[in-house]
């Protein structure tokens, strides 16, 4: 699992019958910054994951991809390659919270 910033949605009238009424969602994976380890850095790529949860744009999120990204509720025969799987409350790094949602 991954984390990963909504930043932004994906609209597709047209799309395998199966994903018909799914929310797509632009996700940026974040990473910890090496120089200082309490803070994150969005990484250089996108993905488009399938939401099972209802995030929104700015939140930080938990994603699977790949044949894992299936194994969440409903997913089993769906063509995704990465799906939201967590919303994130807190992340804590060495002990320090480096991280706390707006609503937590």
């Amino acid at each position: 699992m991954y984390l990963g910033k909504v930043i932004g949605s994906v609209v597709s009238t047209k799309k395998d019958e199966s994903m018909r009424g799914r929310k797509l969602l632009m996700v940026r994976p974040m990473l910890v910054d090496p120089e200082d380890p309490s803070k994150f850095k969005p990484g250089s790529n996108t993905i488009i994951a399938i939401d099972t949860l209802g995030a929104g744009e700015g939140e930080l999120v938990m994603f699977a991809q790949g044949s894992s990204a299936r194994q969440a509720e409903g997913l089993k025969q769906l063509p995704v390659d990465a799906a939201i799987v967590g919303l994130i409350d807190t992340v804590s790094i060495g002990g320090k919270k480096t991280y706390e949602a707006k609503n937590s």
